[in-house]
């Protein structure tokens, strides 16, 4: 039986009436299953990175290099999200998708021959250069993935469609993140075997990316300047006009750097605190993945085609006290409840303080950290990709990626300052939720911007 080979229709702006509803809508959900699984492969990789990028000798010595890890993966946003953003304007997110789901074939096939050399030497160095090809591919499809959806779809029907894009997105880090720990678990030296089913994953995300409804180009009369590798200087002044949008566009980029610092102050928590395996080490990353997609799902029902900021300061609010709770360490000389492999069983302290929740408090605390931060995600995300006028959404996706991986860069160098920091002073592992939790609460205290309708008869599809 020949493929199916999806029809391709461009949609008039002003026909809003022609679009289907949204879970209706084929195109809607070729986003939604191409995001799906490009989030799969990044999430695997990076993850099985960060958690060879730990090591607990017999002695207790532990290394832990997760920050340069950040780093490498954060820089290639930094650096090709102002020339994506001018891209997707210019000639069409839906051509720029495509493309870069052709490339992350590539990139996963790189991913397997660096894994096989990693067996071979214990050295990161291959494996780094292909972690940074990777954020490069995924930096070109940041602007065209976020920055379609207010095009093809009715505005009305943005917080649904985030929430739902969302949830599915951190299902795609639950599946990938904890596919990484069974594979360091059950292939210790064939990690390429993941990387193999990377590329099949990345095959079927390049064929549902076809149905992804081809909209016109937002401004194919953008001219390619110097600045277009940067922040367009039109993009400065509309920033400066706009308080509200300059004001989103730092919190999101300090939100990202707390969500930086979170998956491996938990892959720290889980191997060196908990003492538990890379499988459910990175379970306890996983239930942070559920959580939040819950989270984003609750926070698009609850919006009712609004962006409700309330919403946001509940989430800033159920993030602060959580990740403190994580932080309390485990009084004197207890035992803690720590994972290896499938069997929990109680071991002694060795060198570090512990942890009070133990490993089955900390998932439902991490759990509620995830469901806490969803609900902030939303309101958020759709402000930012509703805000701006219609030829300005890709590269304003653009500037708020810049600003994202700005954040998610600063993690890297702050997580391995203060894990140092923690070192030289003996501070129990855990106190890295405790320096998170204070980034977050001036959010919370202080972040307090106006509701805002959205409707129909503005949307933009």
């Amino acid at each position: 039986m020949p493929p199916i080979i999806p029809r391709m229709t461009t949609i008039d702006p002003s026909a809003t009436t022609a679009l289907p509803s949204l879970y209706a809508d084929r195109s809607f959900w070729g986003m939604t299953v191409t995001q799906f699984f490009g989030a799969f492969n990044d999430n695997l990789f990076k993850q099985l990175i960060l958690l060879l990028s730990i090591t607990v000798a017999a002695d207790g010595t532990t290394t832990d290099s997760q920050g340069t890890v950040m780093l490498v993966f954060s820089l290639p946003f930094l650096l090709v999200t102002g020339i994506a953003g001018y891209l997707s304007d210019r000639l069409g997110k839906r051509g720029i998708i495509i493309s870069c789901k052709v490339a992350e074939i590539v990139v996963m096939a790189l991913g397997g021959v660096a894994f096989a050399l990693y067996s071979q030497s214990n050295s990161l160095t291959f494996l780094y250069i292909v972690l940074f090809l990777m954020g490069t591919q995924s930096g070109f499809f940041g602007p065209a993935k976020y920055g379609i959806l207010p095009e093809m779809l009715r505005k009305s029907d943005l917080p649904r469609a985030n929430g739902f894009i969302l949830m599915t997105t951190f299902i795609a880090i639950i599946v990938g993140t904890v596919a990484a720990g069974l594979l360091l678990d059950y292939f210790p030296s064939r990690q390429w075997v993941g990387s193999a089913a990377c590329v099949v994953i990345a095959v079927v995300g390049t064929f549902s990316s076809l149905f992804v409804r081809k909209v016109p180009p937002a401004n194919p009369q953008l001219k390619l300047e110097s600045s277009s590798f940067t922040v367009p200087p039109d993009m400065i002044q509309m920033l400066r006009r706009d308080r509200p949008l300059l004001d989103a566009l730092f919190v999101s980029s300090v939100f990202w750097l707390l969500a930086g610092m979170v998956p491996s102050a938990i892959n720290a928590l889980g191997k060196i605190v908990l003492l538990s395996g890379d499988k459910l080490t990175s379970m306890l990353n996983g239930v942070v993945s559920i959580g939040i997609a819950i989270g984003c799902v609750l926070g698009g029902l609850i919006s009712r085609g609004k962006v409700d900021f309330r919403i946001l300061r509940v989430g800033a609010f159920g993030m602060a006290a959580c990740l403190a709770i994580m932080a309390i360490p485990a009084s004197g000389d207890i035992s803690k409840l720590v994972g290896e492999d499938d069997t929990l069983q109680r071991l002694p302290s060795i060198g570090e303080s512990g942890q009070w929740l133990g490993y089955w408090g900390s998932t439902g605390m991490l759990m509620l950290v995830g469901v806490f931060t969803g609900l902030f995600a939303v309101p958020l995300q759709v402000f930012m990709q509703s805000r701006p006028p219609s030829d300005k959404k890709g590269r304003m996706i653009a500037v708020m990626n810049q600003a994202n991986w700005i954040g998610i860069a600063i993690s890297g160098v702050l997580y391995s300052m203060l894990n140092s920091l923690s070192k030289a002073l003996d501070w129990p592992r855990s106190i890295m939720f405790l320096y998170i939790a204070a980034i977050c609460l001036p959010i919370a205290l202080f972040y307090h911007p106006k509701n805002e309708a959205l409707s129909n008869d503005e949307a933009a599809v």
